[in-house]
């Protein structure tokens, strides 16, 4: 390879020992976002560790789609293979590849247009249980829904409200753990016995023991279920044989965990926004009503709900889950008028990104008439709430149906008023809110689903 590039510059305010690592640690959103304004590849240092960030927005893309096999997923989803080696969103290469042409009947367009009214059947019971006037902690019934939808739609399965905390509390526990092991990744930390450890073994534990059940009630009875377990259990790879249970286990708990967390912080910030814009919230009202004024929600429904996709597009853009995403060099690569080195760790983030004044004008206001037609739209690679290129997440179009359902429902039939505190966002496994309570205030003229 040339060497004819230059190794990306550090960036200013390292420490001797610690490197960067004060501020990452004190506001690591606030300092990912400054390292923008250092170039469009900038080096940082975390102890004794190197990382690379990737600020160019056409770099990004590049190290996403045409170079996407330079590099491995890195990191953090080297720390993820708590929830299973194998799966989806943590494999690599041509066992990637396979297992993403596995899954993806599962997430055809048209097999999500047929999740709808399971969707709606799933979220209306979270939506109907709140009491008016008594403050929820948005974050967590978001992530309940959320996850009520997934295990629905994709394992047919309907916990009840306490075991579907503990499989919530437990996904929770296994993230923080995720991203705590990718910022200080010190191999023998992760081997002592100490609590933090032993609580992330014994969420791990919980979590893949409330999934064996669902797969052996599957297998119980075959021929009751149509859903992603089943296509599971009967798939076949190409000599023939079937995914052993422990594999599929894993994919059922990654699919689980991701499901629930992205949606469930998109939606929070969105309460959140709306709760500070009466008129947003008005203009939503007003939509919803229309639209479910002639009936339940349904898959042809859906696209009338244009201020709503607004909104979730806002919401993703200006509080993108994705505040830390990690690829690692295959080899010498090659970006830009950059070499990164063999092994190189890189860093990008969608978050940093999509508050890029260049990209987005005013990109701290909320404002969802950005994503009219007629508006400028960014540049191509500038919007990846969903990452990019072969590894872009394969739920996507999972995630937008999902998000808007739960929207609209809850809108044809609650107001959430926002309680006093300031509430900052958080960079943990994804971008949530740091406490978000606010209090469901009934529409007297409106039921889920119709208008009376």
């Amino acid at each position: 390879m040339s060497n004819s590039g230059h190794v990306p510059p550090m960036a200013p305010g390292k420490l001797p020992l610690v490197g960067h690592a004060i501020p990452l640690i004190k506001d690591r959103l606030a300092f990912i976002q400054r390292l923008r304004t250092h170039g469009p590849v900038v080096r940082i240092a975390v102890g004794p560790k190197t990382l690379t960030v990737v600020n160019s927005p056409e770099l990004m893309h590049k190290m996403l789609t045409s170079q996407a096999d330079e590099f491995t997923k890195g990191l953090l989803f080297e720390k993820l293979k708590l929830f299973g080696k194998d799966a989806l969103p943590v494999a690599e290469g041509k066992p990637h590849l396979r297992r993403r042409r596995l899954m993806q009947p599962a997430f055809h367009r048209q097999q999500i247009a047929g999740y709808v009214d399971t969707m709606r059947t799933a979220v209306e019971p979270y939506v109907a249980s709140w009491d008016g006037g008594t403050p929820v902690d948005v974050k967590t019934e978001m992530q309940l829904m959320a996850q009520g939808v997934v295990m629905s739609a994709l394992f047919s399965a309907t916990p009840r409200r306490a075991p579907a905390a503990t499989i919530l509390n437990s996904v929770d526990t296994v993230f923080k753990t995720a991203i705590q092991r990718a910022l200080l990744p010190i191999s023998l930390l992760e081997r002592l016995p100490t609590r933090r450890n032993r609580k992330a073994d014994e969420a791990s534990s919980a979590l893949r023991t409330a999934v064996a059940e669902i797969i052996a009630e599957h297998r119980a009875h075959p021929d009751t279920y149509d859903d992603i377990v089943s296509l599971l259990l009967t798939a076949q790879d190409e000599t023939g044989a079937t995914l052993p249970d422990d594999e599929i286990l894993s994919e059922i708990v990654a699919l689980l965990a991701a499901g629930s967390e992205t949606t469930a912080v998109v939606l929070s910030w969105l309460f959140h926004e709306l709760g500070r814009n009466p008129e947003m919230e008005r203009l939503l009202h007003e939509e919803v009503d229309s639209v479910l004024a002639e009936g339940p929600l349904t898959a042809e429904r859906l696209p009338l709900l244009v201020h709503t996709r607004r909104l979730v597009s806002e919401s993703l853009r200006m509080y993108s889950p994705a505040w830390l995403v990690t690829r690692q060099a295959v080899s010498d690569v090659r970006l830009g008028e950059f070499t990164l080195p063999a092994g190189s760790d890189v860093i990008w983030s969608a978050y940093a990104l999509h508050r890029e004044p260049e990209l987005y004008p005013d990109p701290l206001r909320f404002d969802p008439d950005r994503w009219l037609p007629e508006r400028p739209q960014p540049p191509k690679g500038a919007f990846v709430p969903f990452g990019s290129g072969k590894r872009m997440c394969i739920g996507d179009t999972f995630a937008w149906t999902e998000t808007i359902i739960i929207t609209a429902l809850i809108a044809s039939r609650w107001r959430l008023r926002p309680t006093p505190g300031a509430v900052r966002p958080v960079g943990a496994i994804s971008t949530h809110p740091s406490s978000l309570q606010m209090v469901p205030e009934l529409r007297h003229h409106t039921v889920v689903g119709k208008a009376r």
